[in-house]
């Protein structure tokens, strides 16, 4: 893709619920965000209000004609479409406009592939292009130049696409798929250490350009990537901090959530999420000046839950950073904040505001979550020993004649949980 391409964004809004509920400027311009996270160039951005989506086109044959003339007049190299354009559309509409056309899927996953820099977040970003590309029909627009890196979802010349035959896009998938397992086994290795080692983890969370990234340089005193961009973090992060009253803890920044993530990234990258599953506490970063805040909040609420987080077993204290107050007037402030409760602190990661109240009430819910529980069990009982190994931090044993004592490090709720067994 030629640096800086120009670029077309539409967006099809249909009245619904869930995600078509939100407002649609909102997600235009999230949108928009998307593409120039990879630095395209929108010269143009709309929304496009269709009542019942055309099986070839999408849209309606007017609308298309219009957005032709917008693709002339702005001489748009790009067209990216902020929704689910089938294989049939997307050729449909790269004939009409005469030019590229992308759906969210696509862009997300060009991103993606700009921006993973490990070799875990290369081969979950490629495992995710293949099984996406897998049903895409062979493209046909490959004029723009492409000088960059990503997964060619944009085109160049010179640039083929995957000309292989679904065998061979099989046969990679399944090696792809055992070199993270092999990723995930190292991975698992590195939390046996520090779970050895017991240092706490605070798992940075958030919709993505929330400001996580900030605010773990604040925590931490680092210089990760943190940029006004969407997805500006892609692979996890960790660092040693000083909190109050705790010698050591260990701050992981994640990647950032979406609204309508594809389906084929939500799997790839659940070994990223798996460090949500073993931090000992979550702190859910808000942007609280975005106009959908409330939304947002509601996507990563949603993953959460899915991963067990949130009304599931793994039963994690989530602390919220209501983030970027700097960017609201007091009344906004007052207004926002009214009923956040006691687990919700504002801060701006920009400026420091709010901070160390952030960091006091990290501490204060890691020591409640840190209580080691003496537990009796009677030298057969496997299954009771197993769960306390699977939900808690087992740091110490003694042995009797016809019993052991486990000393666990777990959450009072789990240790109530475990009671009820």
């Amino acid at each position: 893709m030629r640096f800086g391409a120009r670029t077309v964004v539409v967006l099809p809004h249909k009245d619904g619920q869930g995600r078509e509920a939100r407002d649609p400027e909102a997600r235009l311009a999230e949108a928009s965000g998307l593409a120039r996270a990879i630095y395209l160039d929108v010269v143009h951005e709309e929304v496009i209000r269709i009542r019942k989506a055309s099986v070839g086109l999408l849209f309606g044959k007017g609308q298309v004609e219009r957005m032709a003339a917008n693709v002339a007049a702005t001489e748009a190299e790009l067209v990216v479409i902020d929704g689910i354009v089938s294989p049939i559309q997307q050729r449909n509409l790269e004939k009409e406009l005469k030019t590229k056309v992308i759906d969210r899927t696509g862009l997300i996953l060009e991103i993606f592939g700009e921006r993973a820099s490990t070799a875990e977040g290369a081969l979950q970003v490629e495992l995710a292009h293949l099984s996406y590309q897998a049903s895409r029909l062979v493209r046909s627009w490959t004029h723009l130049e492409r000088q960059r890196g990503g997964f060619g979802f944009l085109g160049g010349p010179g640039e083929t696409q995957i000309e292989a035959d679904r065998r061979q896009i099989r046969d990679r998938m399944a090696k792809l798929k055992g070199d993270l397992e092999d990723v995930k086994r190292t991975r698992g290795l590195h939390r046996a250490r520090r779970q050895k080692a017991p240092y706490p983890v605070v798992a940075l969370v958030g919709y993505t350009n929330a400001g996580k990234s900030t605010l773990f340089n604040r925590l931490t005193g680092a210089t990760v990537m943190a940029e006004n961009l969407l997805f500006a973090t892609l692979d996890p992060t960790m660092r040693a901090v000083a909190l109050p009253g705790i010698d050591k803890a260990i701050v992981s920044d994640t990647v950032g959530f979406v609204s309508s993530l594809p389906t084929q990234l939500v799997a790839a990258f659940r070994a990223t999420l798996e460090e949500v599953l073993e931090a000992d506490v979550i702190v859910h970063v808000r942007d609280l000046a975005h106009p959908d805040s409330a939304a947002q909040a509601g996507d990563v609420e949603a993953v959460l839950r899915d991963l067990g987080v949130i009304d599931g077993e793994i039963a994690i204290p989530i602390i919220t950073a209501l983030n970027k107050i700097d960017l609201l007037e007091p009344d906004q402030r007052a207004a926002l904040l009214s009923g956040a409760g006691d687990a919700a602190v504002a801060v701006s990661a920009l400026d420091g505001e709010g901070i160390d109240e952030l960091t006091h009430l990290i501490s204060r819910t890691l020591q409640a979550s840190q209580r080691v529980h003496a537990i009796r069990l009677s030298q057969g009982d496997g299954r009771r020993a197993a769960w306390l190994h699977q939900h808690g931090e087992v740091v110490g044993r003694r042995d009797e004649d016809d019993a052991v004592v486990l000393q666990v490090r777990m959450p009072d709720e789990v240790k109530a949980r475990f009671d009820a067994l």
